[in-house]
């Protein structure tokens, strides 16, 4: 047992960790760690980790993280995503789960100064996660000293007019809810807990931390300045008073940051299930698609509608792009500015090189469009423009984005892949059948040939020698054995043409009647012992049909039930008109057919086994070639038992009504 799982570890290989960030020499570490998996023969996962500060990054680091992601991305990696403060265990949660195995990081330069400062990122990350193998990356170069500066005031958390409106009519009435409870005689405490509430309710209709924070500074204010005495000052005559206040203060700030944090990390949580949401609809309408061309459509109609941009999309084919199709996400896009040659160019510098070009990149950044390949690992599917105009796509944007195209690459492998094993699976069954053709015929011709060679044989050495009588029956044997090698020989280029599609139909209005008593005269009656008797229940029963194959029908039927029942059995066909359709059953009173076989009784090359049968063993071709050609004139054929023994064929045909001016 231990041994099997040591096999199955080994089999597994290993799942490498590169912890992404806009630090210069992060394209080194995500370097060694593609190297690392290219050793190992593993996985390669890069994980950024957005925190609160990820938003106040200045445009040239966030640009140098979008570089290292796409990096990681023409590397190889698949890019994850995950949101949380504390980064270290962001990174070990996510390495529980994902099974990762060994961790790469970049060697922080950033000291402890104070012994309750907060420990580097390394040492961090070694305390929480002792049984990974975390490989820290030095760098020696002068960029190691890169230090992440970050904007002191973000748009996103800058608060608004209407937030300083909301905060100050939420003090107001606080402050005028203090000034009843006062009046009411509730303590001073009662008042404080209103101007906690006051800062909570804050914090939850306004952004950022500001409003937040002036709040709690305020309702100190305030409190101090209209509800303790003396009133309209900011004296106080009670010694404890500036203990409560800091207190209060406090207790403002702390609850009001917790709620503005809680209220980030809701957001947050919202735009994880929106992602989760996006991804979930589109892997069932991806499950959906017929072929490349539908998933490369659904992929690039859920970016219209996620991304609101118009979106062009061009599939790979043979080895090379086909036509471009844009996916518009207004009625006023320009659609000939997507196809001029600065844009191709970029699109076929993408498909060439698997990586991203465009706009917001170093590579054709005049093109209007972001073009990013469709591709898993070194095997491009086509290629997709994102047209960028004023506003670049935000991490958030641009996560949904590659997750989705990697949906869109991994279901059109699925689908190629699953295309390759049915046509691998065709082949393999047309294989079969030849091989299965040729033993049959290998086998079942040999009695046959050996009869009419060693029968001619004999009247060559010895006619003279022979009666009348015996030469007769020489004469009907060899009649009977090339008549059996004739009708082999018909219903085989019958199956072929059929098969191929290469059968011409001759239709024409024929008389039921005649074309089975044609049959009749034709059919092969080895002995008298076979009664055939034939039944019309309806008159003038006309039907569109090539009278020559349904007369070949017939024969392939009435044969077969002379061949499989006793001498003296009886053989009996009926013809009549049921609705819109004409009913032809050819029924016996032989032994029958055993159920667990009548479902593959119309299967090519099924013969089952009756030793009633002569020595020469049916190829099993008649019964599929009548089921053929009945389904080509758009009826049915069916296999019932007969009563008290015996079976009945029955197969319909289309009825048509007669025509006086005909």
């Amino acid at each position: 047992m231990k041994n099997e799982k040591t096999q199955g570890l080994e089999a597994s290989g290993e799942h490498i960790l590169v912890c992404l960030s806009a630090s210069p020499s992060n394209a080194k570490i995500i370097r060694t760690a593609s190297k690392m998996a290219k050793a190992f023969g593993g996985e390669l996962t890069a994980l950024y980790v957005h925190t609160p500060a990820s938003c106040r990054m200045t445009d040239a680091d966030k640009k140098r993280l979008q570089n290292h992601i796409s990096l990681a991305e023409q590397l190889g990696a698949d890019i994850a995503n995950v949101y949380g403060e504390d980064v270290s265990f962001q990174i070990s949660e996510f390495a529980r789960l994902s099974g990762v195995t060994k961790i790469v990081i970049g060697r922080s330069s950033t000291k402890r100064r104070h012994f309750w400062s907060k420990p580097a990122l390394t040492e961090k990350l070694a305390e929480i996660a002792p049984n990974l193998d975390i490989y820290i990356i030095p760098d020696r170069a002068s960029d190691n000293r890169y230090r992440a500066k970050k904007k002191v005031f973000d748009n996103q958390l800058l608060p608004r007019p209407k937030d300083f409106f909301f905060t100050f009519i939420i003090l107001a009435a606080a402050t005028v809810t203090g000034w009843v409870f006062l009046r009411l005689g509730f303590t001073e405490s009662n008042v404080i807990t209103v101007y906690i509430l006051g800062a909570l309710v804050t914090s939850i209709f306004t952004r950022g931390y500001v409003c937040c924070v002036l709040s709690s500074v305020l309702s100190v204010i305030l409190f101090n300045f209209f509800l303790t005495t003396p009133r309209l000052t900011f004296h106080a005559y009670d010694s404890g008073y500036p203990v409560t206040f800091v207190i209060m203060l406090a207790a403002s700030v702390i609850t009001g940051t917790l709620a503005a944090k809680l209220k980030y990390h809701a957001r947050l949580s919202a735009r994880s299930a929106f992602r989760t949401k996006v991804m979930f609809d589109t892997n069932q309408l991806l499950q959906k698609a017929r072929d490349d061309n539908d998933i490369i459509n659904i992929t690039a109609g859920q970016l219209v509608k996620l991304l609101e941009r118009d979106v062009i999309a061009y599939p790979e084919v043979d080895g090379k792009l086909s036509e471009g199709c844009l996916f518009a996400a207004s009625q006023q896009t320009d659609r000939q500015s997507f196809f001029t040659e600065k844009e191709k160019s970029a699109v076929e510098w993408v498909f060439d090189n698997k990586r991203r070009a465009g706009a917001t990149t170093d590579t054709l950044k005049n093109a209007q469009c972001l073009y990013l390949a469709i591709r898993i690992k070194d095997k491009v599917y086509g290629v997709v423009g994102i047209r960028i105009g004023n506003k670049p796509l935000d991490y958030f944007e641009n996560s949904v984005l590659l997750s989705l195209l990697g949906e869109c690459a991994l279901a059109i492998e699925n689908s190629r892949n699953s295309k390759e094993k049915e046509a691998a699976a065709v082949m393999a069954k047309n294989e079969q059948l030849r091989a299965n053709l040729l033993r049959a015929i290998s086998h079942d011709l040999r009695t046959p040939l050996t009869s009419i060679s060693g029968n001619a044989g004999n009247l060559m050495s010895n006619y003279d020698k022979l009666d009348d009588q015996t030469k007769m029956q020489i004469f009907t044997d060899i009649y009977n054995d090339s008549h059996w090698l004739i009708s082999l020989v018909e219903n085989l280029l019958s199956i072929t043409k059929i098969e191929e599609g290469r059968m011409n139909f001759n239709m024409s209005l024929e008389l039921i009647d005649e074309v089975i008593d044609e049959a009749v005269r034709h059919i092969c009656r080895k002995d008298s012992g076979h009664k055939i008797s034939v039944e019309y229940k309806d008159e003038l029963m006309l039907a569109r049909m090539d009278a020559r194959l349904i007369i070949q029908v017939i024969i392939n039927i009435a044969d077969n039930a002379i061949k499989y029942t006793p001498t003296g059995s009886e053989i009996k066909i009926t013809a009549e008109k049921k609705r819109d359709a004409i009913s032809v059953s050819i029924a016996d009173n032989g032994g029958g057919i055993p159920d667990s076989i009548k479902p593959r009784v119309f299967e090519m090359f099924f013969t089952g086994e009756n030793k009633i049968a002569d020595s020469r063993r049916s190829l099993g071709l008649g019964l599929y070639l009548c089921k053929s050609i009945i389904e080509a004139h758009g009826g049915e054929i069916t296999l019932t038992d007969n009563s008290p023994h015996g079976c009945v064929f029955t197969f319909t045909l289309p009825s048509e009504e007669v025509n006086i001016n005909e």
